[in-house]
């Protein structure tokens, strides 16, 4: 019976996550497997994966083989490098040891690695949110101004309507009090 390490699809139509499974290759892609080894979430960036990392490397020693997709999620954990440092344990060029402290180097690398691109993504996020609020800030305070112009500009505009209110009615008394200081004089 040949054996697969392959993905099963799940979730809905394009937001799909894999499930990491060993089986018979003659068997249907999200159809029976024989065992669940991890999972896979390409939605997130970087790609979330979850791997039992020593049910997966017991799987490749019993000779199953990996589709590509698989073979690169295992490749990115270790487990190709663990299963590749044991043949070299069987083969005597070098001891368990050697093989464990290589192995380690290598993974202390990779998260290495891993955590520079997540950092690099925090501060491009972060940087994006300070450029938007940056904007957002400029924005506002072209509002203001905007608003503040027009307030200035209805207050004007209320001042010469209340002078002019003030000269009309002035202009109205001014002929009035003309009137009554012209009736004075010929009185006396």
């Amino acid at each position: 019976m040949p054996v697969k390490i392959r993905l099963a699809r799940h979730g809905r139509k394009r937001y799909a996550y894999y499930h990491i499974v060993v089986a018979d290759s003659r068997s249907p892609r999200d159809g029976k497997y024989i065992e669940r080894v991890g999972s896979y979430n390409p939605n997130t960036n970087p790609a979330t994966i979850n791997l039992n990392f020593d049910k997966a490397l017991e799987w490749l020693g019993k000779g199953a083989q990996p589709t590509d997709t698989a073979r690169a999620i295992l490749s990115y954990k270790g487990v190709m490098m663990k299963k590749h440092l044991l043949e070299g344990v069987k083969k005597g060029a070098f001891d368990e040891a050697e093989a464990e402290k290589r192995f380690n180097a290598w993974l202390a690398d990779k998260e290495g690695k891993v955590q520079a691109k997540k950092d690099e993504l925090a501060g491009v996020k972060a940087s994006a949110d300070k450029e938007r609020l940056e904007q957002e800030a400029k924005i506002n305070a072209e509002r203001a101004e905007a608003i503040t112009a027009a307030k200035a500009e209805l207050a004007a505009e209320a001042e010469a309507a209340a002078k002019a209110a003030a000269a009309e009615a002035a202009g109205e008394e001014a002929p009035e009090a003309a009137e009554e200081a012209s009736e004075e004089p010929a009185a006396e």
